[in-house]
């Protein structure tokens, strides 16, 4: 058969054709078959199909990630109460309100038995910051390095916190030879729950005027 067969063919009647073209025109009807069977269906199904596998996979590694968190719950609860049990410690080490005062008194003797002398001893405004108290004192002393030393020891070994912030050196006014330190002192206290609940009250009334 050659191309002038081909083009003697009638669309009218294609029972009479040879059946070679037959055969051609129905491996070319079921290759487009099966085309457009792939891009209208199969496709399709093989997108969901590889979505099927990504959901499979993330929730294959959440299950792994809470399966693991599940056997380390015992070891959590461990560490929660170690947390606890080292927060209420600090906590005991904050003086309450009727301790502050002895504090004070303390922090004064301990100058004292160093050897310096105060030329400042001003306690300043108390401030609430969430559940502790901070209450900062301004002080001026005298004394050597030595004693300077001997006091900030002092301070560091009392059983209530206190910290010693913007610590400044200078030489003295007299010609003894010693020195002058400012520094400023913060001991803390612990809240009530009236005094804690009043500074959430506060805390709320001041996000609410932004």
């Amino acid at each position: 058969m050659n191309l002038e067969d081909l083009n003697n063919l009638d669309p009218n009647n294609i029972g009479a054709w040879p059946v070679p073209v037959k055969a051609a025109v129905i491996v070319i009807v079921c290759i487009i078959v099966l085309l457009l069977g792939y891009f209208l269906n199969i496709q399709g199904q093989q997108e969901k199909l590889e979505k099927a596998k990504r959901t499979e996979l993330q929730l294959k590694t959440d299950f792994e990630s809470k399966q693991s968190q599940a056997a380390s719950l015992d070891k959590y609860k461990a560490q929660m109460k170690e947390m606890e049990e080292s927060f209420g410690a600090m906590l005991r080490q904050l003086p309450s309100k009727t301790e502050v005062e002895e504090l004070l008194i303390d922090i004064s003797q301990t100058g004292l038995a160093s050897g310096i002398e105060f030329q400042l001893f001003k306690p300043q405004g108390e401030q609430h910051i969430e559940f502790y108290a901070e209450f900062p004192i301004s002080m001026k002393l005298t004394g050597t390095y030595h004693q300077f030393g001997d006091f900030v020891s002092g301070v560091a070994a009392l059983p209530r916190i206190v910290t010693l912030h913007n610590i400044g050196i200078s030489p003295g006014k007299d010609k003894n030879g010693k020195l002058m330190m400012e520094v400023m002192a913060k001991t803390y206290r612990y809240l009530d729950e009236n005094e804690i609940s009043g500074v959430q009250q506060k805390g709320k009334k001041g996000r609410g005027k932004k």
